[in-house]
């Protein structure tokens, strides 16, 4: 299980992340959603491990940043970051060793072949193309195996192929109880299986929805998307716009 309790990331005064606070249940699919500049990418670096922040996160009980929660988290970042002078196996190699990983061999190959990279096999990170590397990004990612993955943008820069593997894979992860967090804003992009939704705006959390309760409201994904992020905005113009038309009356009848 992986908590996060009011924890807040700031930048000077502004407010990355602003009193998150949420739970993933072991063997769920959450999909975290938001505009731009929501937050999301910031709670994860978080969650990780990366930021420093107020609140707490744990991990099974443990805190997120010590070396017995880190074995048991994944991560996948929305940009890759790879070493230009390592082959696509040497990548691999690096990461089973870096894990301790044991008869890790098949699996590179069953990971390298479902994305079709195993005949870049011997090719530099620098000599692949954006959407390449973005495909040993999620290889890298997915060979520890971890309880719980956090994906950040995963299917940004693959092409339909791999997308769909992507999905089938993640499926096959949920089917194997892994708890995992996709993070986007690209609703298209998980029309997949998913048990909640955590929908962000301006650092927080405006909405955290089980699918059978949207599913029993008779609204898709978009629908409540558009009407949290969206609602309060439209709302706001309506006000305003009455304002200014009483303003305009009163002025009329001054005159």
């Amino acid at each position: 299980m992986l908590e996060v309790n009011h924890v807040t990331k700031k930048y000077g005064k502004n407010k990355a992340c602003d009193d998150v606070s949420f739970c993933l249940e072991p063997g769920s699919l959450t999909v975290l959603l938001g505009p731009n500049g929501a937050g999301k990418s910031t709670i994860i670096k978080s969650i990780i491990g990366f930021l420093k922040y107020s609140g707490q996160i744990t991990v099974n009980g443990i805190p997120n940043k010590t070396t017995e929660a880190r074995r048991i988290l994944g991560y996948i970042p929305e940009l890759p970051s790879l070493y230009p002078t390592l082959t696509v196996i040497e990548h691999m190699e690096f990461i089973a060793r870096a894990y301790k990983l044991t008869n890790y061999k098949e699996r590179i190959d069953m990971l390298l072949e479902r994305f079709e990279m195993a005949d870049k096999k011997k090719k530099f990170g620098d000599e692949l193309s954006k959407g390449m590397q973005q495909k040993l990004n999620l290889c890298i990612g997915l060979l520890p195996n971890p309880d719980i993955l956090l994906l950040d943008e995963p299917m940004l820069g693959l092409d339909p192929h791999a997308i769909k593997e992507l999905k089938n894979y993640i499926e096959e992860m949920r089917q194997a109880g892994k708890t995992m967090l996709i993070s986007t804003h690209i609703i298209d992009s998980v029309d997949m299986l998913w048990d909640r939704t955590i929908i962000m705006q301006n650092g927080q959390v405006k909405a955290n929805v089980a699918r059978a309760e949207i599913e029993g409201q008779g609204k898709t994904l978009e629908e409540l998307f558009f009407e949290v992020t969206e609602g309060i905005e439209a709302s706001s113009v309506r006000t305003s716009e009455v304002d200014e038309q009483t303003d305009s009356k009163e002025e009329t009848k001054a005159e």
